[in-house]
């Protein structure tokens, strides 16, 4: 259905007769709704075909049997496939229009056999939890099935048991719930206010260590009697501190968790990965590199424990015989991202997922004591020629402020197209994180590939302040009112970009999703004559409107980081930063993509910006899909929101 509209004639009468755009020509087309979006050309569709057809595969765990259940995409969605041995057939065991996601495998021994599974309706995170018997193949419904938010499970070493968060009891809160994925009906097991999630079962199932989130910078630790519901808080040194993960010894005494509470009465910068066990004087630091642990898990048979550090965006993976702590020696990684970290059930393999710059994710298997490493699963890409994909450089620039009388200086990822420069330099997109409190790596983005190899674009990743990875103290540079400091990082990238001889500073492109949509905005209201164009993806345009609208049980936990709307001095900093109420400064073509589901960033983020910054004259572009939230997950969605992106690009940033 094509329906040509114009803007209202109230919005109209509020703008300078000059600045008056023409009418929008909104399309809507199945679940797509476009406005000014121009057709794809057939040849561009073409052309990104192959990049569009990789795929990737990640480890979700292991089966009772040896196999590996692994998380990838042959249709529209991802979906659970089982794999059995190294390069192994795919057998896909769940087929659902929406992705699944956050499986836990029963443990051997269990009484059924199978695994837990969340999955949403349109990208609306309202997920439910469901049981997946590997018997019957059948699926059972475990929670309410309304609006309520459930995830973070985590099962019983015996399987009778499983402990997740749900925010059904008010819609705000976070509470832990129990349940037998056999049967019977959920049982309230702690309801104490805020975000609460579910660690680890004690060995014998009479404990769960349990963690309130505040912010990036804040969770506190603790321990619940199953039986009884009774919460015990565990001490944090230095009152205030970030915790990564708690996992109980194999004993069950001990305690195995990541923190930056201070060493020995020194503060702590990173997250490292620390012991404690009753009657012990303090906590064994067991990671030394001043990096963050990111993720770590312990056998089931007790006896190795794997940890992976971000070592400047790069991993690198650790494992200890426990309980000596003493290192295993480990096969050579490629260098890149590692994730999964499952253990087999007998606890001799460790099953990882390795991505890097220039191939996807892909299940890997570690043989403990033979140190061999064995590739079981091999992604598609496309039929692409995988030597021609570009490696990121990781560059410093210097910003605006100083460190103990030096530069400050910001680290970004550097991606350089492989042909030789142009006369005028490359062109270049800078792209920018979401978060705030995330941090770009060099992972493996076919997008980013055809930027650099088909149009020869250069790439930028920056992480600007308030990136993690860096430190608690670099968390916080752009915290509350201190927020627009992070934009002038990209100011300062833009300055770096004009003194690089291979890089054409008058064509400067920038993009970025969610908190990185908010950066696009704002850099486009403070450098719109030093930026040709910018894609703004479910992106915030004002931080008061983003924090009266989006979902209850959100609300507090941003605030915590951007700042409370409710208090007027920090509701006049948001005013004055607001990309919104500043729209007459963005003086650039804009392209707007968004979710109508999206409940951490309304939809209403990305009406009101396009329809402001359409009355400057300006080109603006305007997607999106009624079946989407929080970014494109549907293969087809993702498809023309690559292609419309390539062509904006094409038209806005290459003059073609």
């Amino acid at each position: 259905m094509r329906l040509s509209l114009s803007l209202s004639i109230l919005a109209l009468a509020c703008l300078p007769a000059i600045a008056q755009p023409g009418p929008v020509e909104r399309i809507e087309q199945g679940n797509r709704v476009t406005e000014n979006v121009p057709e794809i050309p057939a040849e561009l569709i073409e052309r990104l075909n192959r990049y569009q057809n990789t795929r990737g595969a990640g480890v979700a765990g292991w089966t009772g049997d040896g196999c590996l259940l692994i998380s990838t995409r042959f249709a529209e969605t991802s979906q659970v496939h089982r794999v059995c041995q190294p390069l192994g057939m795919r057998e896909q065991v769940t087929f659902y229009p929406e992705p699944v996601a956050g499986v836990a495998v029963a443990p051997p021994g269990a009484p059924r056999e199978g695994f837990v599974f969340g999955k949403d309706r349109g990208g609306d995170e309202f997920s439910q939890l469901y049981w997946f018997d590997a018997q019957t193949r059948e699926t059972t419904l475990l929670t309410d099935g309304r609006r309520s938010q459930n995830g973070g499970t985590v099962l019983s070493r015996d399987g009778s048991r499983m402990a997740y968060s749900s925010t059904s009891r008010n819609g705000t809160d976070r509470d832990i719930w129990l349940h037998d994925p056999r049967g019977g009906e959920p049982r309230l097991l702690l309801q104490e206010g805020g975000s609460w999630s579910a660690q680890d079962f004690s060995p014998d199932g009479s404990r769960l260590l349990v963690m309130k989130y505040v912010s990036a910078n804040e969770s506190y630790p603790g321990e619940v009697d199953v039986a009884t519901g009774k919460l015990r808080m565990f001490p944090v040194d230095g009152g205030k501190a970030a915790f990564g993960g708690l996992r109980y010894a194999p004993d069950g005494e001990g305690v195995y968790y990541v923190s930056d509470e201070p060493v020995d009465g020194r503060p702590s910068e990173f997250q490292t990965l620390r012991h404690h066990r009753p009657g012990q004087a303090g906590p064994v630091q067991l990671s030394t590199a001043p990096w963050d642990v990111d993720a770590f898990e312990i056998s089931d048979d007790g006896r190795h424990l794997a940890y992976v550090t971000n070592e400047d965006g790069i991993h690198r993976l650790t494992v200890l015989a426990l309980p000596s702590h003493r290192p295993v020696r480990l096969p050579e990684l490629p260098v890149g991202l590692i994730g999964g970290l499952e253990f087999s059930p007998d606890g001799r393999q460790l099953a990882v997922t390795l991505n890097t710059a220039t191939s996807p994710s892909d299940a890997h298997v570690i043989d403990l004591r033979a140190g061999r490493l064995e590739r079981w699963t091999k992604s598609e890409v496309g039929g692409l020629d995988t030597g021609r994909f570009v490696a990121p450089s990781l560059v410093r620039y210097p910003t605006f402020d100083s460190v103990d009388g030096q530069p400050r200086t910001i680290p970004a990822f550097y991606y350089r197209p492989s042909r030789p420069a142009p006369a005028g330099g490359f062109p270049v997109v800078i792209s920018i994180h979401g978060g705030p409190e995330s941090q770009a790596r060099p992972g493996f983005n076919a997008s980013t590939q055809f930027l650099l190899d088909e149009l020869g674009v250069a790439v930028l990743v920056p992480n600007v302040r308030g990136s993690s990875g860096y430190g608690k103290t670099w968390l916080t540079l752009d915290n509350a009112e201190k927020r627009e400091d992070s934009v002038k990082d990209i100011g300062a990238l833009l300055d770096w970009i004009t003194q690089q001889p291979e890089l054409d500073a008058s064509r400067v492109g920038v993009t970025g999703g969610s908190y990185g949509g908010y950066m696009v905005l704002a850099s486009l209201m403070h450098y719109s004559d030093r930026i040709r164009a910018g894609i703004d993806i479910v992106g915030i345009s004002d931080f008061t409107t983003f924090l009266t609208n989006t979902e209850e049980y959100r609300r507090d936990l941003r605030r915590a980081e951007y700042g409370d709307e409710r208090d007027p001095a920090m509701r006049a900093v948001f005013d004055r930063i607001s990309p919104l109420k500043n729209a007459h400064r963005i003086d650039t073509p804009l392209f707007v993509a968004q979710g109508r589901n999206d409940p951490r960033v309304p939809y209403t983020e990305a009406e009101q910006i396009a329809a402001a910054v359409r009355a400057n004259g300006k080109p603006v572009w305007f997607l999106m899909f009624n079946d989407e939230g929080h970014g494109f997950r549907k293969k087809s969605n993702s498809d023309y929101f690559g292609a419309a992106s390539v062509l904006f690009w094409q038209r806005h940033l290459l003059g073609e």
